[in-house]
């Protein structure tokens, strides 16, 4: 083709653009001239067979002609937009109604927490997904054989002096609980210290109807130079039931043990389906089993540089999905992170 052909080309897909009706014959014009196997590309791949002292003129001609069609093109295409022909615009047609959003469940639980807390004085703590062992487990008084910290239970992340090679790396690991921010929070502060930590959290657990990897956990902690009870966490945590299930919800503290708090409780809230008469959500029981707390043991404030003989507090944990399954009668916890429009439409 000679560069004379080019013009005549360029001219022709000009006239072309100009005089395209709508959208599909734009699109059309589009594969025709500049689409993979169109024919400026065409002309680009058979450079080689121009002759060599031509080739700098022909090129520069080619790429020209693409320049102005896709501007062409471009053009075409914001016309009604910017106020030019309307032709690919069909003003009978009836406007597009974009429903509104609604707030995630797990967001609204989260929400509704700190609002909650907020009334009780507690701010909002935050902290990395990625923790160290000391945050994680040696400062939450986790000894080193405790199953936790196994490879099977825990994602450990591969250090750079680790990689490729044998052996546990020895330090870095996704938090498998919100509990390293409370060890962050006492080790940048002095008493007292009130705060939530709402957060994501990791464990190796087999995704099923009630487990998963990936879930949200809210940590809370109260530390003071005052004398703090046990009887202080209980009015807290009945406060909290009340406000997230309702006025006739009561709390059950039932012994426990974990490594960080001492005495450590479970804690139950009575069913607020059944009013504590039994049915099927709470497996006819009356309680429902919500989340783990107690008195912060001594050894944590040690390792945070704390005298345990001048401070006194308490800690509690809870996951957001299972609290989120309980208010708003979720049998699944897959179901809070597939995106179902359905589920999401009813829980809105």
């Amino acid at each position: 083709m000679t560069l004379e052909e080019l013009e005549k080309g360029k001219a022709e897909s000009l006239a072309e653009i100009a005089a395209a009706a709508d959208a599909a014959a734009v699109e059309r014009l589009r594969v025709k001239y500049v689409g993979r196997n169109g024919s400026i590309p065409a002309l680009i791949k058979g450079m080689k067979d121009v002759p060599k002292e031509e080739r700098p003129a022909f090129g520069k001609a080619v790429q020209a002609w693409r320049a102005e069609v896709e501007a062409a093109l471009a053009a075409k295409v914001a016309a009604p937009a910017a106020g030019g022909s309307s032709a690919t615009l069909d003003p009978t047609l009836p406007g597009r109604w974009f429903e509104p959003g609604a707030e995630h469940p797990l967001s609204r639980v989260i929400a509704e927490t700190a609002r909650i807390f907020g009334h009780l004085g507690f701010t909002v703590a935050d902290g990395p997904d990625i923790e160290t062992r000391f945050n994680n487990f040696t400062a939450l008084n986790t000894p080193p054989h405790h199953p936790s910290q196994d490879r099977r239970d825990t994602f450990w992340l591969e250090t750079p002096e680790f990689e490729g090679g044998e052996g546990t790396p020895e330090d870095l690991l996704l938090r498998t609980q919100t509990s390293p921010v409370q060890i962050r929070t006492m080790l940048q502060n002095k008493p007292p210290v009130r705060v939530i930590c709402p957060g994501r959290t990791y464990r190796r657990d087999t995704t099923d109807a009630t487990h998963s990897a990936n879930f949200h956990q809210i940590e809370g902690l109260y530390v003071d130079s005052k004398p703090v009870s046990l009887a202080d966490l209980k009015s807290v945590l009945a406060y909290f039931a009340r406000e997230m299930m309702g006025d006739s919800v009561t709390v059950r503290f039932r012994p426990h043990f974990f490594p960080f708090t001492e005495p450590s409780v479970e804690v139950d809230f009575s069913c607020h389906v059944c009013k504590g008469k039994g049915c099927a959500v709470c497996k006819q029981s009356g309680w429902i089993e919500v989340a783990g707390a107690g008195m912060v043991d001594p050894r944590v404030f040690r390792f945070v540089g704390w005298n345990p003989d001048e401070v006194s507090g308490y800690a509690f944990g809870f996951g957001v999905e299972r609290i989120a399954m309980i208010k708003y009668g979720i049998p699944d916890i897959r179901w809070l992170y597939e995106n179902d429009v359905r589920f999401l439409e009813q829980i809105a």
